[in-house]
């Protein structure tokens, strides 16, 4: 297929979810993907950019002509594309993983107690397996929709004596307490099993057909519990399972290029890191360091400062995480970011980029400044280049400006990252902010851990009580040593409250 041939394909795809094929010039199947908005997802592939990852390089190379196959449901979709993916092998699925671990969905049908899990590994072990699927997440949400039209148990160890939760509201068979038996139990995963295997529509057709004979036989009970099967799978077209997911990686993929274009940078900022300062009035001051890989948040990799420096300067204590953080011990360690982001404007920036220059680190830096979402760049040290002929870029003798545009892939982007630093940054300066309120006096006391804290609040019950109590009522307690070394620190505690 000529090149004109595929755009004209693609803009035939269409906004309803469904599965993708990329076949190559002998009509074999390469890659099966799934789609919440075909027309999206798959152009997304062919879209020009100098930034592309050099795997789906590869593959959007060798795509000849495309297919796909249009579902009802997003559900629908997802269960199709493993189903597909299991019977065709195509190479690139393979290869475009990333050496991620793949999910499966097993089924232990022909057990006493049979139950619905994830696991990572399938065996040998006679159960039904279904996958693989990519996202564990995304397989666990799912089942939680398609239990409420086939309920199962998920208890793996024992089996409960009565009625869990969730046989009372209504998405465990309760094969424990007979509130269904083992027959009909086994009927419903056949039922989830066909829907595992992508056959919804031959599904709904028999819930149908099995409806209208139980109504017909006056099984009244047996019909009102089809029908309410096929509401439940009816409705699921207006599920969300994916698609919050898709746009996100469509989102954040633009957002790399627009942010990599708008800065000049000559490779994609595969590996950006937010930093921000956090303190109360000078007081438990903290840093954060966040990374976000490709866009998405990679949290082993995150990194917390304690500050040396005392007192309440954002300057001079960006300057001191940016030194900390790139010193060479831990470049080694952690690594070098392609970007990163500085919460604050010139004053933050201009300190983080003399901490960087001193050690001679050669890594791009720009300030997000809060008010105006504003990217600021310093003209000489940033080590970004700024196309000044764009409207929205403000250039200033040592500073430029650029306005974003709330609406941009960019900025959304960068709003993940401060808000994430931001989040980081709190959090720890509330746990040192925390420790340091439930403190006490026996802290700093040698030889008075938290065992001897712990037996001299029980008897005494409050540090009130123990300030006031007699040396040789605290030695009962802990011995004549500790107890001489406590009454003196507790001493002028009781002689500053008996002077008040």
């Amino acid at each position: 297929m000529t090149k004109h041939k595929l755009t004209d394909k693609l803009k035939q795809l269409p906004k309803e979810p469904g599965v993708y094929f990329h076949k190559n010039r002998d009509g074999e199947i390469i890659y099966i993907g799934k789609a919440a908005r075909l027309s999206n997802r798959v152009r997304h592939y062919f879209q020009n950019s100098r930034y592309r990852d050099p795997k789906t390089d590869a593959l959007v190379a060798e795509v000849a002509d495309i297919e796909w196959t249009q579902t009802d449901t997003e559900l629908d979709a997802l269960f199709l594309e493993a189903e597909l993916i299991r019977r065709y092998q195509p190479k690139y699925n393979i290869l475009l993983r990333d050496d991620k671990s793949l999910s499966y969905v097993r089924i232990n049908y022909n057990d006493e107690h049979p139950t619905v899990t994830l696991t990572r590994r399938p065996l040998d072990d006679g159960a039904k397996y279904f996958g693989p699927f990519a996202s564990a997440f995304v397989v666990r949400r799912a089942l939680k929709l398609l239990r409420k039209a086939f309920p199962y148990s998920t208890h793996t160890s024992s089996v409960p004596k009565r009625a869990c939760l969730h046989v009372q509201i209504g998405l465990c068979p309760g094969l424990e307490v007979g509130a269904m038996s083992i027959e009909e139990y086994r009927e419903n995963l056949q039922k989830l099993m066909r829907y595992l295997r992508g056959e919804r529509t031959a599904l709904i057709r028999q819930l149908e057909l099995d409806m209208k004979h139980a109504a017909k036989a006056q099984e009244f009970e047996q019909a009102a519990q089809l029908r309410n099967q096929l509401l439940i799978l009816q409705r699921l077209s207006n599920e969300i399972v994916f698609s919050d997911k898709e746009s996100l990686d469509i989102s954040k993929d633009k957002g790399l290029v627009e942010l990599a274009d708008l800065l000049g940078l000559k490779q994609l900022p595969v590996r950006i890191e937010g930093f921000d300062i956090s303190h109360m009035q000078g007081t438990d001051t903290v840093a954060s360091m966040v990374v976000f890989t490709r866009g998405i948040p990679d949290k082993t990799s995150y990194r917390k400062f304690k500050m040396q420096l005392p007192g309440n300067d954002d300057f001079a204590h960006m300057h001191e995480v940016i030194k900390r953080r790139f010193r060479p011990s831990n470049q080694k360690q952690w690594g070098t970011p392609s970007l990163c982001i500085i919460d604050g404007g010139k004053g933050q920036l201009s300190a983080a980029l003399k901490a960087r220059d001193a050690l001679e680190v050669d890594i791009p830096m720009v300030g997000l400044a809060k008010r105006h979402e504003e990217i600021v760049v310093h003209n000489e040290l940033s080590g970004v280049s700024v196309d000044e002929s764009n409207p929205n870029v403000s250039a200033g003798e040592l500073y430029t400006t650029i306005m974003l545009d709330s609406r941009s892939h960019a900025v959304k982007l960068l709003q993940r990252i401060r808000d994430e630093s931001h989040r980081f940054a709190v959090s720890y300066h509330t746990v040192l902010k925390r420790q340091r309120t439930t403190a006490s006096l026996l802290d700093d006391i040698p030889g008075v851990g938290p065992a001897t804290k712990k037996k001299l609040l029980r008897h005494f019950g409050s540090m009130r009580q123990l300030a006031q109590a007699h040396q040789s009522d605290i030695a009962k307690v802990v011995g004549e040593k500790k107890a001489s070394l406590i009454y003196q620190q507790l001493q002028p505690v009781q002689t500053s409250k008996n002077n008040v």
